[in-house]
């Protein structure tokens, strides 16, 4: 099978001498779910930007990352704008941290939504204004008219990240990178983003790269996951695995900080249940 992602000493320089980033190699399969973890600086976002095409200037990539796009490796370090507009969206698509960072303030949340559905599945008239109520609904929002309707000042934090994914996965795309997804969010409302990001991708058949500081979080999301610390790659393999039995120091001490912080956190409640099905007054 050929991989959908492949990325061969992959990388991210400032200026012609400082490299940032290094030595990240990795290969996603269709279907497959890549966790990376690290702390802060390690290296994680940058990666994902490289992959995207949406590295800032002064920094730039170098070495390979390929992504399949009808059958044909399209490299994507280095590529033209126009190529990278033309996969943005519809085969590769992110969610981000912050939603306010991401959407467009001074655009009603249906505008926005409408864009990628006109550009990349045609949609026009009543078949578009009905795609963005489905896209809404999709992702679990009451009265998607009413949030079609709305600016995102008008909207709660987990409303807006639910807006973030509908419109990351508006066109259809085969690999969602979510950078960091639920860490502004408050904790239940975290823990419907995440379950509304594993429905989607599994029923979607996509594949997924998830970023995150949580090791707990990576390890229920992802079926393999690439350890980072200071711009290098220092552990890859699949999440039983590498969780029981880490060959590196390093993620050895994440995995003993994730256990240890289970000492100190009660145990949660029982009884009646506090899973969100639609995100509505918040």
């Amino acid at each position: 099978m050929t991989a959908l992602l492949t990325a061969t000493g992959l990388g991210v320089r400032l200026g012609d001498d400082r490299a940032l980033v290094h030595g990240i190699d990795v290969s996603l399969e269709r279907g497959e779910r890549l966790g990376i973890i690290g702390e802060s600086g390690s290296g994680k976002s940058l990666t994902a930007l490289s992959i995207l095409g949406l590295l800032p200037y002064p920094l730039r990539s170098f070495g390979s990352a390929t992504i399949q796009v009808d059958g044909e490796p399209v490299e994507v370090v280095d590529a033209a704008s126009r190529r990278l507009d033309g996969i943005r969206g519809s085969v590769v698509s992110a969610v981000f941290q912050e939603p306010l960072a991401s959407l467009d303030p001074l655009m009603r949340v249906g505008k926005q939504l409408a864009w990628p559905l006109a550009r990349h599945r045609g949609l026009r008239g009543d078949a578009l204004r009905r795609a963005v109520w489905d896209a809404l609904a999709e992702v679990q929002l009451a009265e998607p008219e009413r949030i079609a309707r709305s600016f995102i000042h008008e909207i709660s934090g987990g409303q807006r990240q639910r807006v973030a994914i509908a419109l990351a996965l508006a066109a259809g795309p085969s690999l969602l990178i979510a950078d960091e997804p639920t860490t502004a969010l408050d904790v239940t409302v975290q823990a419907g983003i995440l379950d509304l990001l594993q429905r989607e991708v599994t029923e979607r058949g996509m594949s997924l790269i998830f970023i995150s500081h949580d090791l707990p979080v990576v390890s229920r999301v992802a079926d393999q996951v690439l350890v980072m610390r200071d711009g290098r790659q220092v552990e890859l393999g699949e999440t039983t695995r590498l969780l029981r039995a880490p060959q590196h120091d390093y993620t050895a001490q994440l995995v003993a900080a994730s256990r240890a912080l289970d000492d100190f956190l009660p145990d949660p409640p029982t009884g009646r249940g506090t899973a969100v099905t639609r995100e509505g007054s918040r």
